[in-house]
């Protein structure tokens, strides 16, 4: 019998099982260890303890990957973010990470990433026209 495969705007945590778990077992029988880890550093409101914003990410393979970083207005231009990313990029020297990876949107953040020693190694066009997602990494080894 043939399997069913779907599209859907919706990735169930039994999918994500099946497709992240397999990859991850994939990857450690291959590399005979598996180290991918989640990574979170979240800002929170003082008073209410809710998320403010903060940072996602992962580390695997000896490589930190920054998914997520994101601020409210309210909180931009006080030193939170570089604080966010310093402490998203100490954590992934700490597990061991040569080097980090991100990729932004060019009316997002690449002025700030670079102000923080992250460089360019690639860029595409997407949309809007005019627009492009920039591809950075960041050495994380001690200099």
């Amino acid at each position: 019998m043939n399997p069913v495969i779907e599209v859907s705007v919706v990735v169930d945590a039994a999918a994500m099982q099946a497709i992240g778990g397999g990859l991850a077992r994939f990857n450690a029988a291959a590399a005979g260890y598996g180290d991918q880890r989640a990574l979170a550093v979240v800002v929170r409101d003082p008073v209410s303890g809710q998320p403010a914003g903060g940072a996602t990410g992962r580390s695997s393979f000896g490589l930190l990957f920054l998914d997520l970083l994101f601020l409210p207005n309210v909180l931009r231009g006080r030193g939170i973010g570089a604080e966010v990313l310093r402490r998203f990029e100490d954590e992934g020297r700490r597990r061991g990470c040569r080097a980090a990876v991100l990729y932004t949107i060019s009316f997002q953040a690449p002025d700030f990433y670079a102000r923080h020693g992250w460089r360019r190694f690639g860029e595409i066009a997407c949309d809007p026209p005019g627009t492009s997602r920039i591809f950075m990494t960041k050495s994380l080894r001690e200099e």
